[in-house]
């Protein structure tokens, strides 16, 4: 017997046990509809269209196990629409993925029902859309450092800091307020880091968990999750940050039937006690970024400085993307030895060097020259396209590096048809990753991509040092 079950993520269907899931059409990037739609249009169409937030925390699945917060409830709530309806006339929820901020101006136009962050929202953000009953209630926004280093009690202790947050964090807001208490005080402010775009929350906690954003504020709900895989992040509870918020679920501002039933379900719902199970069991087994720029491997980048700078300036790629490869690939030891023949700085294998027209790959100059042009290669035939942006461009090469460039072309494919963005990979293309591959090529991709924002951020100094 066929059942709607929750389309997560990619928009597929999830087998369940003794159930069969039909395939639907993923969201598409642009309004479908630009009339908000209440409880007897979704009921009409079948379908009630979930916006949420990308962030793996929120709605991540890996090969059909979901690691994302927001499942369990969303899946409870289609059970709880289709409580009393018969076969033929069920809802399914399908999930539409998009940057946190947004989604609430995606949910105006009539692209969803109905947004899940999984977050706390920025207050600056809530307009136009109407505010659900609390999806978890009284939810303090947390400092999360590392282990080792100094822990704070007191806000008067974060003057002259720098606090590392995500696009459209509510703790922006939050310390602006207390900037404005200090300022009151005559102490210095906060100082609010702003990461790049392709960073989620998770990847802000793991590059504190190395020591290369010291500070960050997050929810208490995500802090307690993410340092049961972490365990060197340390979360000041002592420390109060405001006063408590409620996590919500948005919908649009005349869809009442639909606003009064999503807070009936939410009244009464319970997580269920095992829900984070498959995240704790996937995220334990994951390769955790280091801090590139510790004492001893600065010293050792500044002594391949010029052997990066110059290949990467043949092939037209930045030498600290090179740099970034070498740290996740051999954490910059030119005498690596990997698997299938791959070795070196760049663990280029011989035959991919040969390729290339490089046919000594011991040395480190021939290691480099050789993955450099690697890497250009993979650019001009594959993902040239002046629709990508440099980040995006660089992303799709290391995933192809990594599985192919042939694999990484039929994934962007895939994405496209399920209505995801084939021109992104981080949270949009690495989606088809995740499904098909695993964490493993996500990973690799984030961990490059993490080291390349790490040594860019002291770019002056690293190239400073340079023309000493």
């Amino acid at each position: 017997m066929q059942r709607p079950l929750l389309t997560l993520l990619l928009m597929i269907g999830l087998l369940l046990p003794g159930a069969a899931s039909a395939r639907l059409p993923g969201p598409q990037q642009t309004a479908t509809s630009n009339q908000p739609r209440d409880l007897a249009q979704v009921r009409a169409t079948k379908v009630l269209r979930v916006l949420v937030n990308q962030s793996r925390n929120s709605s991540g699945e890996v090969k059909g196990e979901p690691v994302g917060i927001e499942y369990h409830r969303l899946r409870a709530l289609e059970h709880y629409l289709n409580g009393r309806e018969r076969e033929g006339q069920l809802i399914q929820v399908k999930l539409i993925p998009r940057a946190k901020e947004q989604l609430l101006g995606a949910l105006a136009r009539g692209e969803g029902d109905l947004a899940a962050p999984g977050e706390l929202l920025d207050p600056g953000l809530v307009r136009g859309v109407s505010t659900s009953a609390p999806v978890l209630d009284q939810v303090p926004l947390l400092l999360v450092g590392r282990k080792g280093e100094r822990s704070f009690s007191r806000v008067e202790q974060l003057s002259g800091r720098t606090v590392a947050l995500t696009t459209a964090s509510a703790a922006g807001a939050l310390i602006q307020d207390i900037n404005e208490q200090l300022a009151l005080r005559k102490r210095a402010p906060i100082k609010i880091e702003w990461v790049d775009p392709t960073l989620a929350i998770e990847d802000v906690l793991e590059m504190v968990q190395a020591g290369i954003y010291h500070l960050t504020v997050v929810e208490r709900p995500i802090a307690q999750r993410w340092a049961r895989v972490m365990p060197r992040l340390r979360v000041d509870t002592r420390l109060k940050l405001g006063e408590p918020q409620a996590m919500r679920w948005y919908v649009g501002r005349d869809a009442h039937l639909l606003l009064a039933t999503v807070d009936r379900f939410l009244t009464g719902y319970r997580a269920p006690d095992n829900q984070d199970a498959a995240f704790e069991r996937i995220y334990r087994r994951q390769y955790r970024v280091h801090n590139p720029l510790a004492r001893k491997d600065r010293q050792q980048l500044q002594t391949l400085r010029a052997v990066l700078q110059k290949h990467g300036q043949a092939q037209q790629i930045d030498w600290l993307n090179l740099a970034a490869l070498a740290f996740k690939e051999s954490t910059l030891n030119p005498a690596a030895r990997g698997m299938g023949g791959a070795h070196g700085l760049m663990q280029i294998t011989p035959s991919a060097a040969q390729r290339v027209g490089v046919s000594n790959t011991t040395t480190v100059d021939g290691n480099v020259q050789a993955s450099a042009r690697y890497l250009a290669l993979i650019r001009r035939k594959f993902f040239a396209s002046p629709k990508l942006n440099e980040r995006e461009r660089m992303a799709f090469i290391l995933a192809a590096y990594n599985l192919g460039p042939e694999r990484v072309q039929a994934m962007r494919a895939e994405a496209r048809r399920r209505g995801l963005n084939g021109n992104q990979w981080f949270f949009q293309t690495e989606r088809i990753a995740m499904e098909q591959v695993g964490m493993g090529p996500v990973n690799f991709v984030n961990s490059v991509n993490k080291y390349f924002l790490a040594f860019n951020r002291e770019r002056a100094a690293l190239e400073r040092v340079a023309k000493r």
